[in-house]
């Protein structure tokens, strides 16, 4: 069981801000394993594949550097020339298998933990030169399973190196006898399967190697209980942080929405429980808008600041507290009550422009029942 440097037992999984954490640090699960069992195995593929070739080359090389003429011997410029081609030939001879190679090692890594590229992972650490936590890691059950990995590549390596030096052996007698170019070309055949027969043996260590890496990372990672707890708590954030973020939010719209009163056409009241203040513009707007609603305190300033800017204040209580519950601010007023309301904009509109209008009967105004409230909410 995973332990803290404080001796409390990580038990939980790590989170994904754990992880997500971890790789921007550099912390990735990497198998050395892998990565030798892929080099290894494509250069044996390499080599059986293109081998031949190879040696073909090599052979050319050799025979125009140990066999050119005479004069060449005594003409400095030819004798640079030939050795520049050489080393060309060379080169181009052995890039193909280089550039393999570099491939293998950068893309290898990646199967397993995949990319993470961390500048902190590249900056200086002194923790890193404490001698205590040094001797930790040499008792450590990574460095017991590199120990282990070590001395099963060692034994593995040798045993099979044994058995197929010992399938080959009658092959390996009969290079004395074969001609040189065919005995050339069969012991480069020989190396290469003996290159591949070894090769595999890498596959045992790295197969349980990989599954060791993986779980091993995901120990590391381990949360203790307390330690969830702090990681959930910064992220959702402290309470009362939140509550009064909460708090002040409420009072800028509250603020905004009390701004936009003297802007309302009529202000329909409980007429002192609920408060919901109207705007409607009949050649800009295609229904009318709740611009403010507020209840108790709040339905009083809006009456208050309604009274200040010679808003119409309209007593209609089943209309209000239908436009309380079902309505929201800067929002078109429900399609079922628009024949209420249009009953008060009309009975508003009449007496503003001409002082008179007909009576409206604001007790009972069309509501359907679905969206009528009890007095007592």
């Amino acid at each position: 069981m995973a332990e803290n440097e404080d001796g409390t037992e990580k038990t939980e999984e790590p989170s994904e801000k754990k992880l997500r954490d971890a790789r921007e640090k550099g912390q990735i699960p990497r198998s050395r394993e892998l990565s030798t069992l892929l080099m290894t195995l494509s250069a044996a593929l390499f080599l059986y594949l293109y081998g031949p070739q190879m040696m073909a080359d090599m052979q050319d090389v050799l025979i125009r550097g140990l066999s050119f003429q005479r004069d060449i011997a005594f003409d400095t410029q030819k004798l640079f020339d030939l050795i520049i081609a050489l080393i060309i030939a060379a080169i181009f001879m052995i890039l193909p298998f280089i550039l393999l190679m570099v491939f293998v090692a950068i893309i290898s890594p990646l199967l397993l933990g995949g990319w993470a590229f961390s500048t902190k992972a590249l900056a200086p650490s002194f923790s890193k030169l404490n001698p205590v936590k040094g001797i930790k890691k040499m008792f450590s059950a990574q460095a017991l399973m590199e120990l282990l990995k070590a001395f099963a590549k060692f034994v593995l390596v040798i045993a099979m190196a044994t058995a197929f030096l010992y399938m080959v052996f009658p092959q390996v007698l009969g290079l004395g006898v074969e001609p040189k170019n065919l005995a050339l070309m069969h012991s480069a055949e020989l190396i290469t399967q003996a290159f591949i027969f070894v090769s595999l043996a890498l596959l045992v260590v790295a197969v349980i190697d990989v599954p060791f890496q993986l779980w091993n990372h995901n120990r590391q990672l381990k949360m203790t209980k307390q330690e969830v707890k702090e990681e959930h708590k910064q992220q959702e954030g402290n309470p009362e942080v939140k509550g009064r973020i909460r708090q002040v939010q409420r009072e800028m719209s509250q603020r905004r929405m009390m701004e936009k009163v003297p802007e309302a056409d009529v202000v329909i009241t409980n007429p002192t429980h609920f408060a919901v203040a109207l705007r409607y513009d009949p050649d800009g707007m295609a229904e009318p808008m709740v611009v403010a609603m507020g209840a108790d305190f709040m339905a009083a300033q809006i009456r208050t600041i309604a009274q200040e800017h010679n808003v119409m204040v309209v007593e209609a209580p089943p209309l209000a507290r239908a436009l309380y519950y079902n309505a929201e601010v800067d929002r078109p007023i429900p399609y079922d009550l628009f024949r209420a309301v249009a009953a008060v904009l009309a009975y508003v509109f009449q007496l503003r422009d001409s002082g008179k209008a007909q009576t409206v009967d604001f007790e009972n105004l069309p509501i359907p029942e679905d969206l009528q409230v009890p007095e007592a909410n």
